[in-house]
């Protein structure tokens, strides 16, 4: 990832971000955007990630504001699985495993690169209280240790108005599976 955005590029990406705020109140009720713009210009490590989020797919709002820490939270809330994100397996490890037909790369290879947090199973859920994703694509979630260390990871989708957690060998991977992340500004 380089190291900051153009001008132009930080504009654009601001002007996305406000006009997806401002369509999706539901998701940030009491929220300024006001308040948001001045805190993201402050912070352009931040909208470097935000911008990588936005440029694979993943389409990122703010879902909530921690007041212990004063810090906006975002995540990922494309209707589906961020289409730059899919196809691969969990970790590296599950990754280095597989012999043959290896993807490209792992949803906590690509988190860490990109400076973001898979969700845990809690936040998937509490996003799936905003609207309806990932009816057609699934995406992997934080694993506990004690099940990937059987070789095992979790992933979630929603079917039949329901929110499910699945299990699957870390090494899978899926044209339709794929990651969302969050970030705390």
């Amino acid at each position: 990832m380089k190291n900051q955005l153009s001008p132009e590029q930080q504009q654009t990406l601001l002007a996305t971000l406000q006009s997806r705020f401002e369509k999706n109140i539901i998701r940030h009720k009491g929220i300024d955007w006001t308040d948001v713009g001045i805190k993201l210009n402050t912070v352009p490590d931040k909208l470097l990630v935000l911008h990588a989020m936005e440029e694979t797919g993943g389409e990122p709002d703010i879902i909530d504001f921690d007041k212990k820490t004063g810090e906006y939270i975002f995540c990922d809330c494309s209707a589906e699985s961020p289409k730059g994100r899919r196809s691969i397996c969990y970790d590296h490890e599950a990754l280095e495993s597989r012999k043959e037909h290896k993807p490209a790369d792992s949803a906590i290879n690509m988190a860490e690169d990109m400076g973001i947090e898979l969700l845990t199973e809690e936040l998937y859920r509490k996003l799936q209280q905003l609207g309806k994703f990932d009816t057609k694509t699934s995406s992997w979630v934080k694993t506990p240790a004690d099940i990937r260390k059987l070789g095992g990871a979790l992933f979630c989708d929603r079917r039949y108005e329901t929110v499910f957690v699945y299990h699957n060998g870390a090494e899978s991977y899926y044209a339709a599976r794929g990651f969302r992340g969050t970030l705390r500004v």
